[in-house]
C-alpha cells in the first residue's frame, strides 16, 4: 500500500504566490484596458450635464476652478453674454455626506442665481432608495429647478428647509442639499467677480 505524499509548505506557498501574481497581472491588464473608456464616458457625461444645466448657450464659456470652504477645487463653467454679463454658471459640486460616502453633481444657475437644473454626475447610493436622486429613478431633483436660493431654503423639511426628502432616504436627500448649497456658495463667489 502506497502512502500519498503531502505537499510541502514551501510548495503551497509558491503555488499561492503564483496564483496571486497571475491574478494581479490580470487585474492590471483589465484596468489598463478599461481606464480610458471609463474616463471618456465620464467626460461625455459631464459634457451632457453641462448642456442640460446651462441650456441654449452660444457665447463664451470660461472654465476655471474655485475652492470651496474646505479648500477643495471645484470646476466651474461660466457662460458669458456678449456684454460680459453672466448668462449662466455650471458648478461641478460634491458631497461627502451621502450614504455611500460621496457623490458628484453639476448644478446650473442663470444670471440672477436661479437654479436652472441639477444633474448627477457620479453616485453609488443604495438601489431603490438613495439612488432616487437620479432623474431616471424619481422626480426628486426637479424640485430644485427654477428656484432661487434667496427665497428657497435648500434643506430637507425635517431640517426646516423647503425640500421634500426621498422617502426612506433622508441621508441621500440631505447630501443632495449639501452639494447644491456648496454650488450656491461657488455661484455667489463667481457673481462677485462677474457682477452685472
Amino acid at each position: 500500500m502506497s502512502q500519498k505524499k503531502e505537499p510541502s509548505l514551501l510548495r503551497l506557498v509558491l503555488v499561492l504566490t503564483l496564483i496571486a501574481l497571475v491574478a494581479g497581472l490580470a487585474l492590471t491588464g483589465v484596468y489598463a484596458l478599461t481606464k480610458e473608456p471609463i474616463e471618456k464616458a465620464q467626460l461625455e457625461k459631464k459634457q451632457r450635464a453641462l448642456t442640460l444645466v446651462v441650456p441654449d448657450f452660444q457665447g463664451t464659456m470660461i472654465d476655471t476652478v474655485i475652492k470651496d470652504d474646505a479648500g477643495t477645487e471645484l470646476p466651474v463653467h461660466i457662460a458669458l453674454n456678449e456684454d460680459g454679463t453672466i448668462y449662466g454658471v455650471a458648478v461641478e459640486t460634491y458631497t461627502k455626506k451621502a450614504f455611500s460616502g460621496r457623490f458628484d453633481l453639476m448644478v446650473g444657475f442663470n444670471g440672477n442665481g436661479t437654479i436652472t437644473n441639477t444633474e448627477v454626475i457620479k453616485a453609488n447610493e443604495t438601489p431603490g432608495l438613495g439612488d432616487k436622486i437620479n432623474k431616471n429613478k424619481s422626480n426628486f431633483a426637479e424640485q430644485f429647478n427654477h428656484k432661487n436660493p434667496s427665497d428657497f431654503h435648500i434643506a430637507v423639511k425635517k431640517d426646516g428647509g423647503d425640500v421634500d426628502a426621498i422617502t426612506a432616504a433622508t441621508i441621500s436627500s440631505r447630501a443632495y442639499c449639501d452639494a447644491v448649497n456648496r454650488a450656491v456658495a461657488i455661484f455667489n463667489a463667481v457673481k462677485e467677480v462677474y457682477h452685472e
